[in-house]
Formats: C-alpha cells, sequence, structure tokens
C-alpha cells in the first residue's frame, strides 16, 4: 500500500501546518503558541521539523496534534522566495527562475499537493528566509563570514543555536568590499597531506608590525592543523621570543621541524593563505568597528577563534573546533566586535547614587575561560568578564548608511577618539593611532605580513 500525503494549500495560514508527527524528521518538541481556526477551535503548536518527500525537504513544517489536514502556507513559501501559481485546474510552487518545485491540482474549490508525486531531479530544500537584519546581525557575529558559508552552517545543522533560515545577502557589505578586495583564488589541494589531526602543522612569523598592540605586542606567530585547519596564534613582543616559544610547543606536543626555503612561500600556502584569510577578516573588523590601530591583535584573536568554529572544510564538512572536540560549538554567545557594551563593577564600595556599571568594547573572547575580554573606557584596561550585556544595533547601523537611523545611531557609536591604551602602553602608540583607522592606515599596518610575498 502506498500512502497518499496530500497538503492544502492554503493563503489563510501562516505556517506549514501537519497533524502527522511521522512525516517530520529533525523534530524539536517544544511549546510555541496557540493557533485559532475559524470555527474558534484552538490548538497548540508543539514543535517543528522537517518534512522529506522524496527529493523535496520543507524546512519548518509545525506539528499541532490531533489536526486532520496538512496545510502548506503561502506565506511561508514567499518568505523562501518562492512563487505560487494558480491556475484554473493546477498549481504551481516555482523558484524566481521559473522553475517548477511543486505541482499541485485542484479538487472542488481546494488546491492540493501530492508530495510523492513531484518529478524534481534534483534535491530541492524549501527553507523561510530570513530578515535582512537576522541575516547581517550574523554576518557581524562571525567576524564578516561569507554568506555562502553561513547557509551552509544553517542549513547542514553543523552549529548549534543558529536557525535554520536561508540567509540572503540582498546588498553589499561596504567593509567587506574594503577589507577583502582580491584577484583570483588558490585551488584546494585534492590530495590530502595528513590522515589525523596534529600529524602535521604549519607555521609562519609574521610582523614587524609597525604599530604596537595594546599589550605591546607587534608579531604575531600563526600555527595551522594541516588535517583540521585549526588555528593557534600566539603574539609576541620581539622576533627573538619565537624559537623559545616553539621549541616549547614542539617538546610539548613532541613534534617535529623542518622549515621551507627562505622566499619561497609556495611550499608554506597553507599558513600563508590562512594568513590572508585572517588579517583580511581583522581589517574588516577593525573598518568596521573603527576602533584605534592598536587593537589588531584583538582583531586577530576573534577573527582565529570565529573562524575556527564556523568555516567548514569540504573534506569533513564539519568546522575545525568540531573535528578537533568532536561536538558541535553553540554560536549563539558570538558578538560584534567592537561593538558597545556595559559591564558591573565588581569589588567596589560604591556610593548608592553611583553608576553600578562601566562603558566598555568587546575586543575579544577568553580562551582561557567561558568569558568574554572587554576594553574598559573608563580604566583603559582589557579585563576579563562574564557579567556583560551587548548593544549590537549602533555597530551595525554605522556599516551601512541605507537606514534612515543610520546619523542618530553614528552618533551614538563609541568615541574612539577618547580611547587609549593602559600607562604601560603609551609610550608605544601615537596620536594618529588613537583616532578612527582609514583604508589607508590598515594597508600600512598589515603590508609587514605580505612582504616576503
Amino acid at each position: 500500500l502506498v500512502e497518499i500525503v496530500l497538503f492544502i494549500v492554503d493563503s489563510g495560514c501562516s505556517k506549514h501546518i501537519t497533524g502527522n508527527l511521522k512525516l517530520l524528521i529533525n523534530f524539536a518538541e517544544k511549546f510555541l503558541r496557540t493557533v485559532k481556526f475559524r470555527n474558534d477551535q484552538i490548538a497548540p503548536i508543539l514543535g517543528y521539523g522537517d518534512l522529506v518527500q522524496g527529493a523535496v525537504t520543507i524546512k519548518q513544517v509545525y506539528y499541532v496534534e490531533g489536526l486532520n489536514h496538512n496545510l502548506f502556507s503561502v506565506g511561508q513559501f514567499c518568505d523562501a522566495d518562492l512563487e505560487v501559481a494558480f491556475r484554473k485546474s493546477t498549481c504551481y510552487i516555482c523558484d524566481l527562475k521559473g522553475n517548477d518545485l511543486l505541482t499541485g491540482s485542484r479538487g472542488t474549490d481546494l488546491y492540493s499537493i501530492k508530495l510523492q508525486d513531484t518529478n524534481c531531479p534534483n534535491p530541492v530544500c524549501l527553507m523561510a528566509k530570513a530578515t535582512s537584519s537576522q541575516a547581517w546581525l550574523w554576518h557581524h557575529r562571525l567576524s564578516h563570514l561569507n554568506f555562502d558559508t553561513i547557509n551552509l552552517l544553517s542549513k547542514n545543522d553543523i552549529v548549534v543555536g543558529l536557525r535554520k533560515l536561508k540567509f540572503v545577502k540582498d546588498y553589499l557589505c561596504s567593509s567587506c568590499e574594503l577589507g577583502k578586495a582580491k584577484r583570483k583564488s588558490f585551488h584546494t589541494k585534492i590530495t590530502p597531506t595528513s590522515k589525523r589531526w596534529l600529524q602535521l602543522l604549519h607555521m609562519d612569523l609574521c610582523g614587524l608590525m609597525r604599530v604596537a598592540s595594546i599589550n605591546g605586542k607587534r608579531y604575531v606567530l600563526i600555527i595551522v592543523d594541516i588535517y583540521s585547519r585549526y588555528t593557534w596564534t600566539h603574539f609576541l613582543r620581539s622576533k627573538d621570543e619565537t624559537p623559545e616559544t616553539l621549541h616549547a610547543y614542539f617538546a610539548a606536543e613532541g613534534i617535529h621541524h623542518q622549515m621551507s626555503v627562505a622566499r619561497t612561500p609556495e611550499q608554506n600556502g597553507v599558513v600563508e593563505r590562512w594568513n590572508r584569510t585572517l588579517v583580511e577578516a581583522a581589517r574588516t573588523m577593525l573598518s568596521a568597528a573603527k576602533v584605534p590601530l592598536f587593537f589588531w591583535a584583538e582583531a586577530i584573536a576573534t577573527s582565529c577563534f570565529t573562524q575556527n568554529r564556523s568555516l567548514v572544510i569540504p573534506r569533513h564538512e564539519k568546522t575545525p573546533y568540531h573535528i578537533i572536540n568532536d561536538r558541535k560549538l553553540l554560536v549563539m554567545f558570538f558578538h560584534i566586535f567592537g561593538s558597545l557594551c556595559y559591564i558591573v563593577r565588581d569589588g567596589e564600595n560604591l556610593d548608592k547614587m553611583k553608576e553600578k556599571g562601566d562603558t566598555c568594547i568587546f575586543v575579544r573572547y577568553s580562551t582561557q575561560s567561558r568569558a568574554y575580554r572587554v576594553f574598559n573606557k573608563k580604566t583603559r584596561v582589557i579585563m576579563k568578564t562574564i557579567h556583560v550585556n551587548f548593544d549590537e544595533l549602533p555597530q551595525m547601523a554605522s556599516d551601512h548608511v541605507s537606514s534612515d537611523l543610520v546619523p542618530e545611531c553614528q552618533k551614538t557609536v563609541l568615541e574612539h577618539d577618547s580611547l587609549s591604551p593602559g600607562l604601560q602602553c603609551q609610550e608605544n602608540i601615537t596620536q594618529a593611532d588613537k583616532t578612527v583607522t582609514t583604508s589607508n592606515e590598515l594597508d600600512f599596518l598589515f603590508s609587514p605580513m605580505f612582504d616576503e610575498l
């Protein structure tokens, strides 16, 4: 016997709804809200899942217990950038290019679709479209990650906390266009050179940076695991710290050290390309956040942290963090680099009428504990805390001038002219470095990382 799964195409229904729980996979049991029908009957929505019939996958189909009919929402199809067309005896669900994805028929006054009758040659995934603000919020949170990778994270359920939506780049990101301008990409290496993680590491020392970081660092040592592409960054004050740092790392991991030929970056291509990825992300983040140049180390560390947890390695279809730790990562704690935040003053005897918090700038994630590293605008030091509230809206508004709210938001963006590092680093920072960064200044800062290419 062949069970016929019939869905009624309903223009008055706001969501795809079914009363048959057996039709859904990846079901998330959660009470969402109630739904009211025309006969004033009220039923609870008990969760949602994916509906798979043949080559068709429909995301976010809601389950209502006891519902006798399956309903397709015209509005939810339209939100997924699909077109719904009705004819005298048929109806069509098609994409914006005019390709028919689903075809239904009319019986009396109702249009219905039999999913197993579809003749789609390739798998089709019908996902709801994220709003523009949702798409750009995650683009900023993931250190200006490209939208193809964001959609891959969402579609394949690679991380926890990112909703299954279709993220669309509806206009250009000016910071990405300035920070990631490039000619051609390298070809992917077909034959793998390692079969397990930590079997082969590539590393490179970059510097001398023309502006010292807030902690007085001028070099960055980048280490890349070839199998997982997991990346570590170590910031150094001088070049002679490198042998001591490397020898300690080699001794701890039992690593045999080999060097490439001088002025032959092709032999170390993996880490050279990773340098470019990190630097482009850091340059873009500094440009978008409009922070002084001495935050370059924090920008590189943040981009390394997010890319370890968001870039998908094609060989494994997983992130580097997933490969190393064998578990998915929750990304809901990600926030925009350089965004305004507020912390609670701990360990201070405050007067009853004094403010209990300080205004800070988010600059980094802590790798030693589950906490954030923020720059306190009052004390001018970087501190670690978990008691922090983020205000990401001004940071997003300052990067896009298409909204009428932007001029007002830009007035409330961090007053970076008042920023300066702690007294212990004052001698390394000039007055020019305390102002908002420009494209030429960023090129001047990061050019030593590519001097040998």
